[in-house]
Order: C-alpha cells, then structure tokens, then sequence
C-alpha cells in the first residue's frame, strides 16, 4: 500500500479550510496535515466540542480528503524560548495574555496538552475508524530552546550551560508527555535551528532530556538537516522507532554568491545571496530517493506530507508539482527477497 500524501496547511492558513479543502484535492493529495492556527483547526473547540470535530471531518470527506496529524508548532515554540515581541506575532492572544516571559512559557505548555486532547478527540471521530487510528495520533510541533541564542559558543560556553537547557527542556516537557501519554498520542518535534533539536547529536541529547518518554519523538524533514552538513539519511536510521510523521521539503546549498553564508546574514528568504533557501520539491539538492530506502528499511509507513516552501515559485504550481514528485518518488518495500527464485524450494 503506498503511503497517503498530504499537505501541511501551515503555509496556506490565509485561506480558510473551506476554500483550501477542494484545492488540495485538485493538487493531487490525499488529505491534510492540519495546522492549528488560521481557521484550519482551533484546538480549544476541537478538544470540548464534538460538533466542531465531526464538522471538520464533514468537510474533508466532501472533498475527498483525510487527515492523520496536526501540528502545533507556533505554541510549542514558545514553551522554552527566551520570550520576546516577535513571539506575539505567532501566539493565539490567550497565551501570549500580558507577555511576561514564564507566564507565556506555561500557557504555551497547557495549550500543548490542549492540543494533545483535541487530537484525540478529533481522531477518534474519524470516519471509519472501527476504533484503532490508521497510524498512531500525532501532534507535531517545535519545543523552543532556552540555549539557541548561545549556538555559536561565544562568549565562551560550557556544558554545563548546554546541560542546563536541556534540563529546562526536560521538566518542561515531561509533564506535557504525561498528558500526551494519558490520551494515546504521540508529540513529533520538527528537527530545526531554534529548537531545542537542531541535528542528530542534539536531538538524541533531548530524548535523553525526557529520559526516552516513548512519546516524544520527531516530525522528520530532510530540508532543515541538509544545508548544516548533518547526514539527513542517518538521521532516520538513527531515530527510525521515533519517526511519527515525516515531512517532504527540499532545500539547496551552495547556490549563493559567496556574499551570505549558513547564518543566513539577516537577509531574507530569496535574497540571491544566499548560500541556502527552501525549495519546492525536485528543485533541491535533497536526495529523497536515498530517504524513501531508509524509511522503507526503518519500517515507517505513515503518510508523506508535503511542507510547500519556495518563495521562488507560485504555491499552487508548486505544490501541484510537489505531489506528483512524491508519488513517483515513493514505492513500497519488498515482501520478498529478489533472488529467492533461485532457490528451488521456492519454484
């Protein structure tokens, strides 16, 4: 059975889902990652409110769609930053409330495990469901990091430093997977520069931070690996029991004019002097056939969801585009070794 495909909704929440919904289908996907911010999927009705879940499903199956995760990852951003002005920008009024920086920390994190029981609440409504989930409940997000800031190790930084985010992140977080636990669903942190997970030594220290909580685990995405240098093909196979969602996005490296390096310069996204940018799938350097092998070989079957990022081309040619380049890029594993016809018992 090939994996379902589908789009993150996050890039797209200037259009309500009414609108969005029959589009994505005419792109070619299977269903939606549905991003908790616009009017995709408010997590407060969603965990109190069964006419507000079985509505969202009406919706989807009235245009052909599913749905197998939802993300969260403005709010997760803010349960363990340094909060300042730019995070006000990105949080529901509710958490950001009068802006003190502990106080936002905390509401962020209850609305985490918010997030966790509307999931819940939300897939057990799915139609079909005969009471077991297609693939295990997800919510993906970001966690924030009280260390980002100290990346560069300058002013002199030690480990005991370093150890002391990850501690942060550790009691913070291992009372929000408690309650991810308590409802049967899994949390998948987004591997990116500014999380508290920014490669596969970091992210391997956070898994260590929540003492191997079977519930945190990560939304894989090749694109924020492979323009740092880290082995985004090991990273699967080093994590493979802890992959809960993956993310289709490609990126290139390399391409800039010498001018703006892997910091990015304070230039923003397109600037052509940049040594990296997001690409719409196809158009990276990524080589998604060597993912699809070490996915099919870690055993993930869960869907493939494209996160559409390329401030270089129009959205919907891309994203039409980037669904098409999925399907020919995935296929299934073997269920059978390719020269076990030579073995006479077999013939």
């Amino acid at each position: 059975m090939p994996r379902p495909v589908t789009l993150f909704t996050g890039q797209w929440a200037d259009l309500p889902l009414e609108k969005l919904a029959p589009l994505v289908k005419k792109m070619g996907y299977d269903g939606v990652e549905l991003a908790c911010w616009g009017d995709h999927f408010d997590v407060d009705a969603a965990a109190t409110d069964k006419k507000y879940v079985a509505a969202k499903w009406a919706l989807l199956k009235d245009h052909g769609l599913t749905c197998y995760a939802i993300s969260s990852h403005l709010v997760g951003q803010a349960i363990c930053d340094r909060i300042d002005e730019r995070h006000q920008a990105i949080l529901p009024p509710d958490v950001w409330g009068d802006g003190e920086p502990e106080g936002v920390r905390q509401r962020a994190a209850q609305k985490m495990i918010q997030a966790a029981k509307a999931a819940r609440a939300f897939f057990n409504a799915k139609p079909g469901r005969k009471g077991q989930d297609d693939f295990p409940a997800v919510v993906n997000g970001f966690t924030g990091s009280s260390i980002w800031h100290s990346i560069y190790a300058f002013p002199p930084t030690s480990q005991a430093y370093w150890d002391a985010g990850f501690a942060d992140f550790g009691k913070r977080f291992r009372p929000i997977l408690k309650a991810f636990d308590e409802v049967n669903v899994n949390f998948a942190l987004e591997v990116h520069p500014t999380e508290i997970a920014f490669d596969i030594a970091s992210a391997q220290r956070a898994v260590a931070a929540v003492k191997g909580h079977k519930r945190f685990g990560f939304n894989y995405d090749p694109s924020h690996l492979g323009y740092q240098g880290v082995d985004y093909v090991k990273f699967v196979r080093t994590f493979g029991d802890r992959l809960y969602h993956v993310h289709m996005k490609d990126v290139w490296w390399g391409h800039g004019d010498g001018t703006v390096g892997t910091f990015g310069g304070h230039v923003n996204f397109g600037d052509a002097r940049r040594a990296w940018d997001f690409r719409s799938l196809g158009h990276g350097d990524i080589k998604f056939e060597d993912i699809i092998v070490a996915l099919n070989d870690v055993g993930y079957r869960g869907p493939l969801s494209v996160e559409w990022e390329d401030i270089r081309m129009d959205r919907v040619h891309g994203a039409t585009e980037a669904a098409t380049f999925v399907r020919k890029v995935d296929f299934p594993s073997s269920a059978l070794a390719f020269d076990a016809a030579f073995d006479k018992k077999n013939q």
